[in-house]
């Protein structure tokens, strides 16, 4: 792996983790076209990557993070009363509860996703088809009508059940559980922004996990300077994508047919390149 492959892997992360049309996906595609061979290395990069589109979340949300983290904290003894807790303790007690499944499903079915990520084409081709129909199902269902201010325990376990289909078999991290919050009937810049919120606490976790991985693997100082640069360079393009796409869902106006159609074209040129590479 080359400055080069890392830069172009950052800018694929960093553009894709956001916009549903599944980062992992296009991860594995450029992999592919990259010639970069699929090994425990290149998922834990994969992985790694992700900590910069974390970083991303932190600088977009971080009003909104540290009024979650500070109600959240302040009111811990508040449970009992909890339509009386303010907005942002709710929030913050929903994202524990959406994260849940993620992580458990993140530790129970690891082993097959590194499994998939042997196979790059067919893992991508599964992604994207998954998300496409995720997207059209969510655009064809849609309520446009809740805000996040309405949420319910049941809502965020929904969503959070929904995050399972990022982790195995597969699809848009931020797809899934946008869809996921549009079939509760949120308007789609507040589901999308349950979505990026909630997505924190696993991508960290993931992230976490790996780095202990990596600390631990010969080579790792050699290796270092590329994760710094894959990082650095998903953070920032990250940020941008965050910024163009709720933007994009403002006010109801645009539809995500788009994407879902960009997901089902990429699936099939996809298998197509698969087929002829056997």
């Amino acid at each position: 792996m080359t400055f080069f492959h890392v830069v172009v892997l950052g800018i694929v992360q960093g553009l894709t983790e956001f916009i549903p049309v599944s980062s992992t996906a296009h991860l594995l595609v450029a992999q592919k076209i990259l010639n970069i061979p699929a090994t425990d290395a290149t998922f834990s990069f994969s992985v790694l990557v992700q900590m910069g589109t974390v970083v991303s979340l932190f600088l977009f949300f971080w009003k909104d993070l540290l009024g979650i983290a500070f109600d959240t904290l302040k009111n811990l003894g508040g449970l009992r009363k909890f339509d009386q807790l303010p907005q942002n303790a709710k929030l913050g007690w929903y994202i524990i509860i959406a994260t849940i499944p993620a992580l458990l499903a993140g530790y129970f079915f690891k082993d097959a996703v590194e499994a998939l990520f042997k196979t790059p084409l067919i893992e991508a081709a599964i992604r994207f088809f998954t998300a496409s129909l995720l997207l059209a199902l969510a655009e064809y269902f849609d309520k446009k009508m809740r805000r996040l201010e309405s949420m319910t325990w049941l809502d965020a376990l929904i969503v959070g059940l929904f995050q399972i289909i990022a982790v195995f078999p597969g699809a848009s991290r931020s797809g899934t559980t946008i869809s996921g919050s549009m079939f509760r009937g949120f308007a789609r810049e507040d589901a999308a922004r349950f979505a990026f919120l909630m997505s924190i606490p696993v991508m960290l976790a993931a992230g976490s996990y790996e780095m202990l991985s990596v600390i631990e693997r010969s080579g790792t100082r050699a290796f270092l300077p590329y994760l710094i640069t894959g990082f650095i360079t998903a953070a920032i393009v990250g940020w941008l994508a965050i910024k163009w796409l709720m933007n994009y869902l403002h006010n109801n106006k645009h539809s995500l047919y788009v994407f879902s159609a960009y997901c089902a074209v990429a699936g099939v040129i996809v298998l197509i390149i698969q087929q002829f590479s056997l």
